[in-house]
């Protein structure tokens, strides 16, 4: 209540930028950590890859990781090889392709029984 009639002769000072700072800690919180976050990830699952890694660019190429480089990588496809470089890797979509097959059975069995249930 103080604060609230300080504010209201003027008095303000760092009162009026409490509601500035707080939409910035929002901003980070919610915004800014997540994706630094996910660019992490991103980097250290492109330094983790081999040959042989099955993996799905962001341009949706599914292939087969036969040589690399320190910036590119070749992928086997169906018709022949592709050389990309390694920020074109899609981990969501790659990691999604590795998951394991028990994992994938249980996302099948589970879209299944949600058809059944509609």
């Amino acid at each position: 209540m103080l604060a609230s009639i300080l504010l209201q002769l003027g008095g303000g000072g760092i009162g009026g930028f409490l509601p500035m700072i707080a939409i910035i800690v929002v901003f980070y919180f919610f915004m800014i950590r997540p994706q630094m976050k996910k660019q992490k990830d991103q980097k250290k699952y492109v330094e983790e890859l081999k040959k042989g890694d099955r993996v799905v660019t962001t341009s949706g190429i599914h292939g087969r990781i036969i040589d690399l480089n320190d910036t590119t990588f070749l992928v086997e496809v169906e018709n022949g090889k592709i050389r990309f470089d390694k920020s074109a890797i899609s981990l969501e979509a790659s990691k999604a392709l590795n998951a394991p097959a028990k994992e994938k059975e249980s996302k099948v069995k589970e879209a299944t029984e949600k058809e059944a249930n509609a």
